[in-house]
């Protein structure tokens, strides 16, 4: 049997030439010497990634059945705009992005994709004395007295302070939801900037990485920013609570993705195409995200292929605890069931 606690299993990782590489072990039939499973992409997604490919080369050490030394998984941080660019190259297998991609687009490509989890984005601030969760904003604003946040803030002390942006720099499926937001709740934006994995900012700091950015914050009084949840709050930056399509205020948290999630008929979506962000329900958080595997199809034999399949059927079954202890919303478990029957076909 496979290991009954995933999340138990020891943890470890290396780094290489800059990039995180991840090695796991995983049996997908009875070869030798085999290439390893090669996959890139989201930032938002490397720490589960990471923590299922780990926990996927201890079983292997441990001599669980579903698992093999012949297999291994190497994923690289690149940013979502990166890992999809990446598939063109014969020795990658799969992409992780936050930014789905859609049908015409994948047909053309010979590609498939599925969600493999889902999170928040949350917008983070650097303010003296403001907790997590304690500041409300809503609206455009250009300074921390604005009159409009405010309005929405009365008990707090806000300081007479320029807001200082700060955003990637790299093609971020991050970058893709929080505009996809946005152009939700601003025509003006929508017109001007619209959503994409990488935009012409009018204004701000540029970061390469979540890393980076997460730095520029600690570094910058008055900043605000965007990165996923899980990863800023262990990183102890001060997310804001964001107004919903009801009007309601809500944290980046689970609670907020499931009601987001909730909301999609995945039934109805093709090729698993759709969007987490400003979706209805009191509860929604508005800019929660699903994270796509885009899967290479066309020009791979159906052994590498469907090695992909395999190594997230695995982590369906086995990897939900280590998601959401990470922050991470695991799939529901109708969505799971629909994607293990989708067809692949070559």
């Amino acid at each position: 049997m496979f290991p009954a606690s995933f999340a138990s299993l020891r943890r470890k990782s290396a780094k290489i030439g800059g990039a995180v590489t991840l090695a796991v072990g995983l049996m997908i039939g009875a070869a030798a010497q085999a290439e390893p499973i090669r996959g890139a992409g989201s930032t938002l997604a490397a720490p589960i990634i990471g923590q299922w490919a780990t926990a996927y080369e201890n079983a292997r050490a441990d001599g669980g059945d579903y698992v093999s030394p012949d297999w291994k998984v190497d994923y690289e941080i690149v940013g979502s705009l990166a890992g999809v660019l990446r598939l063109d190259q014969p020795d990658i297998d799969f992409a992780a992005t936050d930014a789905p991609i859609n049908g015409a687009e994948l047909k053309k490509a010979g590609r498939q994709q599925f969600p493999i989890v889902m999170g928040a984005i949350a917008v983070l601030v650097n303010l003296d004395g403001i907790g997590p969760g304690s500041l409300r904003l809503t609206g455009p604003l250009q300074s921390w007295s604005d009159p409009a946040i405010k309005a929405v803030n009365p008990d707090l002390t806000l300081p007479d302070l320029r807001i200082s942006v700060v955003h990637r720099k790299d093609g971020s499926g991050s970058t893709f939801v929080f505009t996809e937001y946005l152009s939700a709740v601003s025509g003006e934006w929508k017109a001007k900037y619209g959503a994409n994995t990488l935009i012409s900012w009018p204004l701000g700091t540029d970061a390469e990485g979540t890393q980076n950015l997460i730095q520029a914050v600690h570094d910058t009084k008055g900043a605000i920013a965007y990165a996923e949840s899980g990863q800023a709050q262990r990183a102890n930056l001060v997310y804001a609570l964001i107004e919903n399509k009801s009007g309601k205020f809500v944290k980046p948290g689970p609670e907020g993705v499931q009601a987001a999630a909730t909301s999609i008929d995945w039934a109805q979506t093709t090729d698993f195409f759709a969007s987490l962000t400003d979706r209805d329900g009191d509860a929604a958080y508005p800019i929660s995200t699903a994270v796509f595997a885009v899967v290479q199809v066309s020009g791979r034999s159906e052994h590498r292929y469907r090695r992909v399949h395999d190594l997230f059927r695995l982590a369906f079954a086995h990897g939900a605890d280590d998601a959401a202890a990470l922050g991470y919303v695991p799939l529901p478990t109708a969505l799971v069931a629909r994607i293990e029957q989708e067809p692949v076909a070559n």
